[in-house]
């Protein structure tokens, strides 16, 4: 099962106030096991930077006034991301900014349906707890030392690990799975089964269990033998 963990940074919190997204980062999970494979974009967003979203994300104005537009990177963006489900933090969010820009360069909506949000499960998981990516990140002892501002594709990979261990965690001490070590898993399990091992008493072991059995009162080994 493949899925796409996905974050944004943007210029501030209304899409529909023409704010915009400055930051896309996707991880990619294969059967819940992070891949190595990543998509990552600053993007210009055609207006200037609120002084409280730079004080959240440290990306200025004059950072990004060189990077691209959001045109210019959407259809790498869709072609990595696919058909797959897409996990985000409060999915609300990221996915109707991601909308907006689409429909902005005449491309379709992707569906709400497909996303599925780490605070709903974490909400269920734990009741009343909080449910923001540091406070996930302190339950489960995810190293957050890199982590000075938020950062797209930083904030995914926390969520990344956050996610598996909501689903039902993680290995020990698993950060994000390189290609190549998902492969050799791949190759494990497709090698052929190990035949089974004989399993057969040995006449001492025969004789050692009826000197057992005849020590015990109305042992069920012989209640068995005898139905």
């Amino acid at each position: 099962m493949r899925e796409i963990v996905l974050d944004t940074e943007t210029t501030g919190f209304d899409p529909l106030s023409g704010h915009r997204v400055v930051e896309i980062g996707c991880i990619e999970l294969f059967n819940h096991i992070a891949t190595g494979k990543e998509f990552h974009a600053y993007l210009n967003p055609e207006r200037d930077m609120p002084s409280e979203a730079e004080a959240v994300h440290g990306l200025s104005s004059a950072f990004l006034a060189d990077k691209p537009l959001f045109g210019a990177v959407v259809e790498d963006m869709l072609t990595f991301i696919g058909e797959a489900p897409i996990v985000a933090h409060n999915a609300g969010f990221d996915m109707n900014f991601i909308n907006a820009e689409l429909t902005r360069v005449g491309k379709r909506p992707l569906p709400t349906n497909r996303a599925i949000d780490t605070v709903t499960l974490a909400r269920r998981k734990f009741p009343g707890a909080q449910a923001s990516l540091d406070a996930l990140c302190r339950r489960f002892s995810i190293d957050t030392s890199a982590r000075d501002k938020h950062g797209a594709l930083l904030d995914a990979k926390l969520l990344a690990q956050v996610y598996l261990e909501l689903v039902g965690g993680r290995e020990p001490g698993l950060m994000l799975a390189s290609a190549e070590s998902v492969e050799v898993r791949e190759i494990i399990r497709a090698a052929a089964a190990r035949p089974a091992r004989e399993h057969a008493p040995s006449a001492e072991e025969l004789a050692a269990h009826a000197a057992f059995v005849g020590n015990l009162k109305n042992p069920i080994w012989v209640r068995i033998s005898e139905a």
